[in-house]
C-alpha cells in the first residue's frame, strides 16, 4: 500500500474489486489477482498530524451508487468514482485549526451518507453529519453536545457544554427494517470532570437516529460524568437473539468502561449489563436506572486523588471491532487486562492544542500475566466460554464466520484463525508489521477469501511504552487467503 502509517482499514469488495483506504490514498485491487486498478492520494496540509491525537490512519470507505466515500485526516468528506478513482466532490466538515480531524468509514443509510468527527481531546464539540451522494450538498448536522436550551442542555454546567468532547469517530452501525442508525459518542473533554459537573449528555453514549432528518430517536448513557477516558464510540452489534425465551431486537457493546450491555434496540431498555474485564471504578450497573454504581475509585478521582483504575484509559475494549455469531450464540472480542493510574490536572483550553486535564506521566498499571486476550463471551452475562491470551494486547477487529473459524491480528504481525466452539488455534500467517485492521470474508467463483491489513503504529503502539513491539517493523500490506475446507 506503500503507507508506513498505522493500517486500520476496514476493506471492501464489491464484483471482484477489493476497495482499501490508507491515511493518504484509496486503491481499488483485483480482488483475485491483487493488480492495482487505480489509486488516487491526498495531499495534506503541513499541520495536519499536529491534531491526531491517535494515529495518522484512516478506517476505511463507503460505497453506494458507483461511488467510493472517504472522509481525510483534515476533516473532509470525499466521493471518488468507483470505476476510475476520479474525485467527483469533496466537503469540508471542520476546521482543523479548531482541533477537528476525520478517521471514521462513513456509513450510507437510507440514501444518506453519515459521517462522523475526531476531536475531543482538543477540545471540540462532536457531531454526526449526513450529505447527499450524488451531490456532496449538506444535509444534516447532529451535535452530541446539546445546547443549553436543547434536550440533555442542563447535564452541562456554564459554557462547558461548548468544549465537551464527544467525538464520533468510529461508524455507526445501520437497522434497515427499523430504519435507525445506531451511533455510538466519545468521551467527554476535558477528562478533568470536576471541571464539568453533571452527567454531560451526550457522551459515553449511544444515539439512535433517523439517517433522513439526523434527529434522534433515543439515546442511552453508560458512563455519565466520565473521568477515565471511556468513551462508547465502538460499534454497536445488532442482532435478533433469544432474551427470557422471547425473540428479541439486540444492540449489544462491549464498552471500553468493562461492562458488556445488551439494549433493546427498538426503545434503547437495558436488558443486561455484566463487566467482561476486570472492573473496580463501578461495582455493577442497575438495571432499574441503568446507571453505573461507582466505587470510591470514581469518587477519589473526581476529587484529585491519584487512583490505579480498572480498565485503564484504553478501556475493556478499545474500538477494534468484536463480532457475533448467531449459530454460537457468542461474540468474540479482543480485550485487555491491564489497569491505569489516573490522576486529574488542570486544564486550559487553547484553540487547536490538547485540552486533556489528566497527568500522562505515570498512565499504566501493567499487573502480571498476558496484557490482552481473544475472548467468546456470552452477551447476556459477560463471562467467557474460552479465551485466548496474548503477552502483547491484540488490537485487530474480529471477524467470524458460519464455517465456525475466527479470524483476528497480533500486534507482531500475525493473521490467526481460531475454533469458535474451544478457542483452538487452526492456523497462523505472518504478515510482516502489526496488524490493527478489521478482516472481511466474502465468495467468489465458489472459493471463499478472507483479507485483511497489515501495518503497525495505532494507539497501543504510541502511548503504550511496550518495549516488546520495539522491533516490529512499520509499512503497510494488504493480504487475502483462500479458505479451504
Amino acid at each position: 500500500l506503500a503507507d508506513d502509517r498505522s493500517e486500520e482499514s476496514q476493506p471492501l469488495v464489491y464484483q471482484g474489486i477489493i476497495y482499501v483506504t490508507t491515511h493518504s490514498a484509496t486503491i481499488a485491487v483485483d480482488a483475485k489477482t491483487g493488480k492495482q486498478i487505480w489509486k488516487t492520494k491526498i495531499e495534506y496540509p503541513a499541520e495536519t498530524p499536529r491534531i491526531v491525537c491517535c494515529g495518522i490512519i484512516n478506517r476505511g470507505a463507503a460505497l453506494f451508487d458507483g461511488k467510493v466515500f472517504r472522509t481525510t485526516l483534515d476533516a473532509n468528506v470525499i466521493a471518488l468514482d468507483a470505476k476510475t478513482g476520479k474525485e467527483l466532490w469533496r466537503q469540508k466538515a471542520a476546521d482543523v485549526k479548531d482541533g477537528y480531524s476525520m478517521t471514521v468509514a462513513p456509513l450510507v443509510a437510507d440514501g444518506v451518507v453519515l459521517t462522523g468527527i475526531s476531536g475531543a481531546e482538543y477540545g471540540t464539540r462532536g457531531f454526526i453529519d449526513g450529505w447527499d451522494p450524488a451531490t456532496g450538498k449538506h444535509l444534516w448536522r447532529t451535535f452530541s453536545i446539546p445546547t443549553p436550551d436543547e434536550p440533555g442542555g442542563d447535564t452541562w454546567k456554564g459554557d462547558t457544554w461548548k468544549l465537551g468532547g464527544g467525538s464520533t469517530w468510529i461508524t455507526g452501525s445501520y437497522d434497515p427494517e427499523l430504519n435507525t442508525v445506531y451511533w455510538g459518542i466519545g468521551n467527554p473533554g476535558p477528562f478533568n470532570a470536576a471541571v464539568r459537573p453533571g452527567d454531560n449528555l451526550y457522551t459515553c453514549s449511544v444515539l439512535a437516529l433517523d439517517p433522513k432528518s439526523g434527529k434522534v430517536k433515543w439515546h442511552y448513557q453508560f458512563s455519565p460524568n466520565n473521568p477515565f477516558d471511556y468513551d462508547s464510540v465502538a460499534e454497536m452489534v445488532l442482532a435478533d437473539i433469544s432474551v427470557d425465551g422471547k425473540p428479541t431486537k439486540a444492540l449489544m457493546d462491549a464498552n471500553r468502561n468493562g461492562f458488556f450491555y445488551v439494549l433493546d434496540r427498538t426503545n434503547g431498555k437495558l436488558l443486561a449489563a455484566n463487566p467482561y474485564v476486570k472492573v473496580n471504578w463501578a461495582s455493577g450497573i442497575d438495571m432499574k436506572t441503568g446507571r453505573p454504581i461507582e466505587t470510591d475509585i470514581s469518587k477519589d478521582a473526581r476529587e484529585g486523588k491519584k487512583v490505579v483504575v480498572y480498565p485503564s484509559i484504553l478501556g475493556g475494549k478499545n474500538w477494534e471491532p468484536m463480532s457475533f455469531n448467531p449459530q454460537t450464540g457468542l461474540a468474540y472480542a479482543n480485550t485487555l487486562a491491564f489497569g491505569g493510574h489516573y490522576k486529574a490536572e488542570p486544564a486550559t483550553y487553547k484553540a487547536g492544542e490538547l485540552y486533556l486535564g489528566m497527568d500522562l506521566t505515570d498512565v499504566w498499571e501493567w499487573g502480571d500475566g498476558p496484557r490482552g486476550h481473544l475472548k467468546a463471551i456470552d452477551p447476556m452475562t459477560g463471562k467467557a466460554k474460552w479465551e485466548a491470551p496474548s503477552d502483547v494486547p491484540r488490537f485487530s477487529g474480529v471477524l467470524s464466520t458460519a464455517g465456525g473459524v475466527v479470524f483476528t491480528g497480533q500486534l507482531t504481525g500475525e493473521f490467526e484463525a481460531f475454533d469458535a466452539d474451544n478457542g483452538k488455534k487452526l492456523w497462523q500467517f505472518q504478515t510482516g508489521s502489526g496488524i490493527e485492521g478489521q478482516p472481511v470474508t466474502w465468495q467468489q467463483d465458489g472459493v471463499q477469501y478472507v483479507a485483511v491489513t497489515s501495518g503497525y503504529g495505532g494507539v497501543y503502539s504510541i502511548f503504550s511504552g511496550d518495549e516488546r513491539l520495539a522491533t516490529v517493523p512499520t509499512g503497510g500490506s494488504l493480504w487475502v487467503f483462500a479458505v479451504k475446507n
